[in-house]
């Protein structure tokens, strides 16, 4: 996990400051807004590019930065979390999922965004997307330039991925 340090000194941070910021936020969304518990694992993690039976949500980031933030999950975790987002069952992928998914995505972005306006840098945010799947593969940025981290919910893993670059 890496981010491009040219990003980092434009940003007046560094790779372990933009972690603790997403760290915090990918909590607090989850806790406040899907209404579920998350920790993160402390493991390093390479950018995923191949995935199999997931669920993947996006947004993308267009501004002073250009990247994504996406979250990488299975499809049983990404039907629990559409769940308890929305305060029903759901035992199927179907567009409540993928409606739920891409408004974890949107929040995701959005307040990782936040963080770019406070410095006084202007970044808009794409609407989000979703790709599920029994197999797919992603290719969005250079990988050298993306921060992966690992989450646990229930004892089952997702992914949280940021690719950045400057403009």
């Amino acid at each position: 996990m890496s981010l491009n340090q040219t990003i980092l000194k434009q940003l007046n941070t560094t790779e372990e400051g933009i972690v603790k910021q997403l760290d915090h936020d990918v909590l607090e969304i989850f806790s406040t807004m899907v209404g579920i518990e998350i920790t993160r694992k402390e493991v390093e993690v390479d950018a995923a590019t191949s995935f199999k039976d997931s669920a993947t949500a996006m947004v993308g980031l267009a501004g002073v930065f250009n990247g994504l933030v996406s979250m990488h999950t299975s499809k049983k975790l990404a039907m629990t979390f559409a769940s308890a987002m929305l305060g029903m069952e759901l035992e199927e992928m179907n567009e409540d999922v993928t409606d739920a998914l891409g408004e974890i995505a949107n929040m995701l972005g959005g307040s990782f965004k936040h963080h770019f306006v406070l410095g006084g840098h202007e970044v808009r945010l794409s609407i989000p997307s979703v790709i599920m799947g029994d197999e797919y593969s992603i290719s969005a940025g250079n990988l050298t330039d993306t921060l992966t981290m690992m989450f646990d919910c229930g004892g089952e893993a997702f992914l949280i991925s940021i690719c950045l670059e400057a403009v």
